[in-house]
């Protein structure tokens, strides 16, 4: 009896846990189709911006912009885009786990000497690497609570201020690019110096009427994109946690699924033993009994 209200306790956690990560899926099964429309809407934007950008940058002479200043990176920092909460697969250990790759080989020599910075948007980045004892210099784990372009601005404004001033020299930024539901692709991407993309051979050249000047949109455009950059890459981060997230508790719904269906069997056969042994008992009984 002991061993039945056992499996029948482990049954009922089980169901509970269940209807938890089914609940949860379907959350993040909302959140996500928001997310999807953010970053689905912005990329042709940003795609679009990054065309004209090269279109118009071309045909410049001795652009000085500070922010495309390709200087030594003898100054560096990471910014780590992670999630606040867990429970989504590995996404945010695949995120710092590439971080990780990133400082240890690429920036090492900036790691030895205390030149390497890391900005965490996400909780979980964030402790990580603190606990650490990494450079961490900022922490913007609010962004999620609201996340627009004017909060993630304010980020990108003061990343550019301290390249601009000389305080760095290279910017980069890691995060989980959102492909599907259940595809997120791990990318490191430069956003300073921004290095304009050179138009393909296959690119036809378009004649653009600017006012004012080609020179002063330059001047408008590189800190946009700039922007663009970073704001493209939390929302890629924001869709992909979701996704992520919902393809965890799917699974872990399907695996509880499994377990109650072994427990259950188990519990039958649990029962179906006690009956037998109370029927043999009975009988040995009633047949102690006759011969007496």
């Amino acid at each position: 009896m002991a061993n039945l209200k056992e499996v029948r306790n482990r049954i009922t956690s089980v169901t509970s846990t269940q209807q938890i990560t089914k609940a949860m899926k379907m959350v993040s099964a909302a959140k996500l189709k928001r997310a999807t429309n953010a970053i689905v809407q912005l990329r042709p934007y940003a795609n679009k911006l990054r065309d004209i950008l090269a279109q118009v940058s071309t045909s410049v002479e001795g652009n000085d912009s500070p922010y495309t200043q390709d200087r030594s990176p003898n100054k560096v920092l990471v910014v780590v885009v992670t999630s606040n909460r867990g429970l989504a697969g590995a996404f945010n250990a695949n995120v710092i786990k590439t971080t990780n790759n990133l400082i240890f080989s690429k920036y090492a020599e900036q790691h030895a000497r205390g030149n390497l910075s890391i900005i965490a948007i996400g909780k979980r980045g964030h402790d990580f690497f603190t606990k650490r004892g990494f450079n961490v210099i900022g922490n913007h784990n609010e962004l999620f609570n609201d996340l627009n372009f004017e909060n993630v601005s304010k980020v990108t404004e003061y990343v550019m201020d301290e390249f601009k001033a000389g305080n760095i020299d290279r910017v980069e930024v890691v995060y989980n690019q959102f492909q599907n539901a259940a595809v997120q692709v791990l990318t490191s991407e430069q956003i300073l110096p921004l290095v304009p993309e050179e138009k393909g051979e296959n690119v036809a050249e378009l004649d653009y009427i600017i006012e004012p000047s080609k020179e002063k949109i330059i001047e408008e455009l590189i800190p946009k994109a700039i922007k663009i950059q970073l704001y493209k890459a939390v929302l890629d981060s924001n869709a992909s946690e979701h996704g992520a997230r919902m393809t965890a508790m799917d699974k872990a719904t399907e695996n509880a699924g499994d377990l109650l269906k072994a427990l259950k069997l188990s519990y039958n056969q649990a029962r179906q033993a006690a009956i037998t042994t109370e029927l043999t008992e009975i009988v040995s009984g009633a047949a102690a009994l006759s011969n007496g």
